[in-house]
């Protein structure tokens, strides 16, 4: 293998030298065009192809996070460009996010969901391209409303007039969708999903207003009439402060429990019913208030108020006065005529009188603030509170401190009930905590109930009695297993001791027989007598003769097989 990278080495260094400078510089331009060409190929083929989600760009940061917000709790996959473009992974997730961002009035008005404008050819008409224009704001409305999930298939009529000189004689745009819900969708009773396609419709058609949007179904039933759904909207908004009101009672009584859960326990206290009357109408109050005009300013610096008010300045003021004192003088005609007095004044000629008139009219000037009020959406009427805390149960012990039973195995208990004192702190702690009002007609009832614990104390005494027969159990099989204990240790002890005892008559009997043929040998020898020795003497005496020499050579291995047999008696 060697041989032949050398060979083909040898060959490449014959033909770079063969080759001219020119060939050269090709091979390594075509070498450099090859290796960018993949690099580039790689770099595209990685990147992922992604669309636009809408053509212009959004300028308002705010709203282009509420969209990147909105596509994130879709898990929808998208970036957003420094541009202020957003791309998202196909064309079809891209429908379905702009239909349900127009619901929603994500998309602001100033850009557009479709792209249509891309036809440039100098052999079409103004004619032919209104035609292209329509028809492609109608297939892209008609993708668009498909997209949603609600909506199995959709056909959609745009009548574009055309333009005129004045605006009386313009036609209005209208436009017509046809719908056909899905199998259990509630698109038809759905009023915020039929707005949603209306004003797609409406920002997806230039000049369209909401009157000349018609929605039906498949049935021809008008699905955008609000009118007709007048009833709905009632129950709607019915549920809706059905579901207000016991939202607040349950976050009153959560509160109310969870506070004389601590001071009682949890198991001590029932939150009977929590009900709370709401006002839902919508009032706006707009007061006119008068009050004093403040003529000198109090002095912080002093330690008493030396403010000065007063009720009314004057502003502007007028005086008459009339007197009239004499008869005064009433004229006749000439002399020798009747005068042309009526005889009633005449009866009062020569009569002395007197006239007085005095008015005087003052203009005073107050303070007045208008205030304008508009009332929240809701209103507190009334709050009714109902709690029932239960006693103390105690479990009675004997001096030595253990549980006592009655007959048939209960738990023998003394109950002591909740004071008066304390069910006037309780309700005092829960007028405090709903805000009482005696005024607004609250009430608050706590009283003392002693709850049933039949089921509780039953299991109680079932898990004590339960616990003693476990101990009981545990005491005996201790102690059972203490006497095997201590029967197997005196039978160890009995059986080494019967042992050894056998062995020390078995070694003395060894050491007899062994002290007996000595002195048989000894006496032979003495008397050269030539003893015969039988076979199992001479193994014997030879195993003898091994284990000492053994002994003698290799000590610690003597000692270590005699550690082994004394561990194995």
């Amino acid at each position: 293998m060697n041989e032949w990278f050398k060979k083909f080495r040898d060959q490449i260094k014959i033909l770079w030298g063969k080759w001219s400078l020119i060939q050269k510089i090709i091979l390594f331009t075509i070498v450099g065009v090859t290796l960018t060409g993949l690099v580039l190929l790689a770099n595209f083929s990685a990147s992922p192809n992604m669309v636009l989600l809408i053509t212009s760009p959004i300028s308002d940061a705010q709203k282009l996070q509420e969209i990147s917000v909105r596509l994130d709790e879709e898990g929808v996959e998208h970036k957003i460009t420094e541009e202020g473009r957003i791309y998202v992974s196909d064309r079809k997730t891209a429908q379905r996010m702009v239909a349900i961002l127009m619901r929603e009035d994500l998309i602001p008005a100033e850009t557009s969901p479709w792209d249509i404008f891309k036809m440039d050819r100098w052999s079409l008409t103004d004619f032919e391209r209104n035609i292209n224009l329509r028809q492609a704001i109608t297939v892209n409305l008609e993708d668009h409303i498909e997209a949603l999930d609600d909506v199995d298939s959709a056909k959609v009529t745009l009548v574009l007039p055309e333009d005129k000189l004045f605006a009386e004689d313009q036609n209005p745009v209208t436009a017509s969708v046809i719908i056909t819900p899905r199998p259990g969708s509630d698109i038809v009773s759905n009023r915020k999903k039929i707005e949603g396609i209306v004003k797609l419709v409406q920002f997806a058609v230039e000049g369209l207003v909401d009157d000349n949007i018609i929605i039906s179904d498949y049935r021809g039933t008008v699905l955008n009439n609000f009118g007709d759904l007048a009833d709905f909207d009632r129950l709607e908004l019915s549920g809706r402060q059905l579901k207000q009101k016991q939202l607040l009672e349950n976050s009153y009584k959560d509160q109310i429990f969870s506070e004389l859960a601590h001071i009682f326990g949890k198991d001590r206290i029932s939150i009977t019913k929590v009900d709370i009357a709401l006002d839902f109408r919508k009032e706006t109050v707009n007061t006119e208030e008068h009050f004093p005009i403040s003529t000198k300013i109090d002095n912080p610096s002093t330690p008493y108020d030396e403010s000065a008010f007063v009720l009314s300045i004057p502003r502007s003021s007028e005086n008459i006065s009339e007197e009239f004192r004499g008869t005064g003088f009433n004229p006749e005609g000439p002399p020798g005529q009747e005068g042309q007095t009526p005889p009633a004044y005449k009866d009062l000629d020569n009569l002395v009188g007197e006239y007085t008139k005095t008015s005087a009219i003052v203009n005073e000037e107050i303070n007045t603030r208008n205030i304008y009020e508009e009332k929240s959406p809701w209103e507190i009427k009334r709050i009714t509170v109902g709690a029932a805390i239960d006693g103390i149960w105690k479990r009675i012990y004997s001096d030595k401190g253990e549980v006592q039973f009655e007959n048939g195995g209960i738990i023998k208990r003394e109950y002591t009930p909740v004071s008066d004192e304390e069910i006037k702190k309780a309700q005092s702690l829960i007028e405090h905590a709903i805000g009482f009002d005696k005024a607004r007609g609250d009430s608050v009832i706590v009283q003392h109930i002693q709850f049933n614990r039949a089921e509780q104390f039953d299991k109680e005494d079932e898990e004590l009695r339960n616990r003693k027969r476990v101990q009981q159990a545990v005491l005996y099989s201790i102690i059972g297993v203490g006497i095997i204990i201590v029967a197997f240790i005196i039978f160890r002890v009995i059986s080494r001791e019967m042992e050894r005892r056998r062995r020390l008559r078995e070694e003395e009997l060894a050491r007899q027989h062994q002290m007996m043929r000595e002195a048989a040998l000894k006496s032979a020898e003495e008397e050269e007598m030539d003893v015969a020795m039988s076979v199992e003497e001479r193994a014997r005496m030879e195993m003898q003769e091994n284990a000492i020499n053994m002994a003698r050579e290799h000590p610690e291995d003597v000692a270590q097989l005699i550690r082994t047999w004394l561990v194995e008696e």
